[in-house]
C-alpha cells in the first residue's frame, strides 16, 4: 500500500461525494449581497450541484483519500 497523500480539507467542505461517488458543489455567490438578486436568482443558488467534469478532474488530485 502506497502512500497517496494528504486529503486538502478546506477543498472537501466545500464539496459532497454522492454514494455512487460523483461530486456535489455548491453554486458561487451565495454568501452575501443577495437581497438585490432577483427570486429565480436566489433559488439557482440553493442546494448543492453536480460538479462540471473539468472540476472534477482536478478535484481527484484534492480528494485522494476520499474518492
Amino acid at each position: 500500500m502506497t502512500h497517496t497523500g494528504k486529503t486538502n480539507k478546506s477543498f472537501l467542505k466545500r464539496m459532497k461525494i454522492t454514494g455512487n461517488g460523483k461530486l456535489m458543489k455548491r453554486p458561487p455567490g451565495q454568501n452575501h449581497f443577495n437581497a438585490k438578486d432577483s427570486g429565480d436568482a436566489s433559488r439557482q443558488k440553493r442546494g448543492h450541484k453536480i460538479a462540471p467534469k473539468e472540476l472534477v478532474r482536478n478535484a481527484k488530485a484534492l480528494l485522494q483519500s476520499n474518492i
